[in-house]
């Protein structure tokens, strides 16, 4: 379904990093987890991970847009909001999309997986989770090649502390002065850290091959069961 939206603000998260809040004209009814397309032409539609939760959006879409400078398929949708906003006009998208959203009412310990800005689909099913008192055990691993792409650290970290069954692994490529968390990839940890995963629903957020090769490792070596492994990118691969 298309749907006219106004961009009610845009703000950095971190370097090349953007958050975007758009308010659509008519209510989006979308799952945790679910993406939308931007419209930029009739056939070019681009998309992006619905970082709000469905119960806590207030109307509201939220997107984490990552936008470095080789990166012109993003850029140029930056571009496009900015332009949008500056002058009040409207973006068109098409929502909701996506199969890989939060399968409720189970019992299954959750890894949620992000890399880079992949970090707004995991936490559009962390808040939904919180918001309605899901007690499984969460386990979120976030990866991003330096700390200053972590830019939700301080409250992630805050969601740790004040709910027992969270619990939050940063990973950084590349060790840096005062680091305490994890340093390599994001992959290599969780192989590290877990003898199993035959009890988890796994949700995976990135890179192609980083949810390719996450879903084989993780069923030949772990004991995952593969249709309890979660990827839009499946769909693609």
């Amino acid at each position: 379904m298309t749907i006219e939206c106004k961009v009610k603000s845009i703000e950095p998260l971190a370097s090349n990093t953007f958050r975007i809040l758009l308010n659509p004209e008519t209510p989006v009814d979308f799952k945790a987890g679910q993406y939308l397309m931007v419209v930029m032409e009739e056939k070019d539609k681009r998309p992006f991970s619905i970082a709000s939760s469905p119960c806590r959006h207030l109307g509201e879409l939220e997107l984490h847009i990552g936008a470095a400078e080789h990166n012109a398929y993003a850029i140029e949708v930056v571009e496009a909001m900015n332009d949008a906003y500056a002058n009040d006009r409207t973006i068109t998208i098409d929502a909701p999309h996506g199969t890989a959203w939060l399968q409720e009412d189970r019992q299954e310990s959750l890894l949620l997986i992000a890399g880079g800005t992949g970090f707004s689909y995991v936490r559009s099913i962390l808040d939904h989770c919180i918001s309605q008192n899901i007690s499984n055990p969460i386990y979120l691993y976030w990866g991003a090649k330096d700390s200053s792409q972590l830019y939700a650290l301080q409250e992630l970290n805050t969601i740790a502390e004040e709910h027992s069954n969270v619990h939050f692994i940063p990973v950084i490529e590349q060790l840096e002065n005062e680091w305490i968390g994890k340093v390599g990839n994001v992959l290599e940890a969780i192989n590290q850290d877990f003898s199993t995963l035959e009890n988890f629903d796994v949700y995976i957020a990135g890179r192609f091959e980083m949810a390719g090769s996450a879903r084989q490792q993780f069923v030949d070596y772990k004991k995952a069961k593969k249709n309890r492994i979660f990827a839009d990118a499946y769909a693609f691969i």
